[in-house]
């Protein structure tokens, strides 16, 4: 069983025991989360499609850590310009843990 759910404004394809790496959440280290945004729930028995989303299912996962993704330059040049910009960025992430895929 499967379901795919919509997370900080992407779309992951989840099983139970998954590890997935999402933008910034607000939950605190050790926090369980619930998704209610789930756009489709594939079983053994077929296949639910949501319009826009399958009602009665959600996604339970715990947060497992905060961390940053590693530094990515943006460096702006213009030649025969002396013009050079250099600037970094590291993106704040959230690791969860997808403990639980419910139906209620």
């Amino acid at each position: 069983m499967y379901a795919l759910i919509e997370a900080g404004g992407f779309q992951y394809k989840v099983r139970e025991g998954d590890r997935l790496v999402v933008p910034r959440m607000k939950a605190q280290e050790g926090e369980i989360v619930h998704f209610e945004k789930v756009l489709l729930l594939a079983e053994d028995d077929g296949v639910q499609v949501g319009t826009p989303y399958v009602p009665g299912v959600r996604v339970i996962a715990r947060v497992e850590r905060h961390f940053k993704l590693p530094k990515v330059i943006v460096f702006k040049y213009k030649k025969r310009k002396n013009y050079r910009r250099k600037k970094g960025h590291r993106q704040p992430v959230t690791e969860i843990v997808v403990e639980k895929i419910e139906r209620s």
